[in-house]
């Protein structure tokens, strides 16, 4: 059995996870009952023995020969990621990134509720984005209070984005999503920093050395 631990796991392990829980969502909707770690690795290319080793970092469970539970371990790894609560997430930025993410409807089956979007654009405010109303920034940080946000993503310009990291402090928002250009980080806030452009550039050596070849 699964069980949350309070020691230190690494990073890596937890980036890992979300991985194996989509799986066994998809091998629980086929009706799959069991699946080995080895089945399980060759779905996902990750080693069995990883997949054994990340998942004893929350305890030992299963039988040996007889494969995971899918449904049972499934709901155990959304315990450990916290994703079998719900979560409200405010977006401050409707350019193009924050209009794709008030747009994306995978965010609420996965327990994220998009609450509120906001933008600072007079040309903005008002608009409709999906099922959201773009509201003003200057309403930002009253919001936030009134409804106990629990993440902000941001998808605003470089010179916005540490400003509203003081916002997040000062209204006690637990962790921020940022997709601006500039690295932001807090003592009192977990910061998660995405650079769209990382990925094209592993792809780019990727492909520079294929054609080496």
């Amino acid at each position: 059995m699964i069980e949350p631990t309070q020691k230190r796991i690494s990073d890596a392990i937890i980036r890992r996870l979300p991985r194996y829980y989509k799986q066994l969502c998809d091998l629980e909707a086929a009706g799959v009952d069991h699946i080995s770690s080895q089945s399980l690795g060759e779905r996902l290319e990750v080693k069995a023995s990883q997949i054994r080793q990340d998942l004893n970092s929350f305890g030992g469970f299963g039988q040996q020969g007889y494969g995971y539970p899918v449904s049972d371990l499934k709901t155990r790894i959304a315990k450990i990621l916290h994703i079998d609560k719900q979560w409200r997430v405010v977006i401050v930025g409707a350019g193009n990134i924050g209009k794709a993410l008030a747009n994306y409807g995978e965010f609420g089956k996965e327990g994220f509720e998009i609450a509120a979007l906001f933008d600072s654009s007079p040309s903005m405010i008002g608009k409709r984005v999906g099922n959201l109303e773009v509201q003003d920034s200057k309403t930002l940080a009253e919001y936030i209070t009134k409804n106990n946000v629990d993440i902000m993503a941001l998808s605003v310009p470089q010179n916005a984005a540490k400003e509203l990291m003081q916002i997040a402090e000062k209204t006690n928002v637990g962790a921020v999503w940022n997709f601006s250009p500039a690295d932001i980080f807090s003592p009192n806030v977990i910061v998660e920093n995405i650079h769209l452009t990382d990925s094209l550039m592993a792809l780019s050596y990727h492909l520079g050395n294929k054609e080496k070849q």
